[in-house]
């Protein structure tokens, strides 16, 4: 089969996505900013003009990496947190929360050193990740905040996805349209 794309535009960007199929009936854009620099710096910088006051930024291994880089340097340099798909060796102790993800064939668990968590204590945590889709990267993010004392001030993404687009807790830059196995939007 042919490979289809999706045409829309991000934060002033053109850009062509991809579809992949998620099984036999459905379709999603691949929105990857890896290797995007130009896409990257564009979305934080309109993230950042929507973003509430914060202390410190995470977001969740791998795609949010590029992003909440770019925002933390944008917005002078600051220290951000992210959370692991897996305990790293120079991590002095973990935090960690499940979810399962629609671009990931098994149950994950994402984890933050104890160091960062005590970073956050008392502090307003803005989320941030490329795709809200489903929202569970989100929900462990939020679960891992809260459980090292930080106060969840914020949730931000470049795209919402499907029933994210109805989200009223998430600020996002475009709705990305979920689509049949012929590639038709339909939703």
């Amino acid at each position: 089969m042919e490979q289809l794309y999706y045409k829309m535009s991000i934060a002033g960007l053109e850009r062509a996505l991809p579809l992949c199929p998620l099984n036999d009936r459905l379709m999603i854009g691949a929105f990857v900013i890896f290797g995007d620099p130009e896409l990257t710096t564009a979305c934080a910088e309109a993230l950042l003009a929507r973003a509430p006051e914060y202390d410190y930024l995470i977001s969740a291994e791998a795609k949010g990496i590029p992003l909440v880089h770019e925002m933390a340097r944008l917005a002078g340099n600051q220290k951000y947190f992210l959370a692991r798909k897996a305990p790293k060796l120079y991590m002095t102790g973990v935090f960690e929360s499940e979810l399962r993800s629609i671009t990931t064939a098994k149950d994950q668990k994402l984890y933050l050193d104890v160091a960062d968590a005590a970073r956050m204590r008392d502090k307003r945590i803005l989320i941030v990740d490329d795709v809200i889709s489903t929202g569970e990267s989100l929900r462990a993010l939020e679960h891992l905040v809260e459980k090292a004392g930080g106060k969840v001030c914020g949730k931000m993404a470049i795209l919402a996805e499907g029933d994210a687009q109805n989200r009223e807790d998430l600020v996002y830059l475009e709705k990305l349209p979920l689509f049949d196995s012929e590639g038709n939007i339909i939703g």
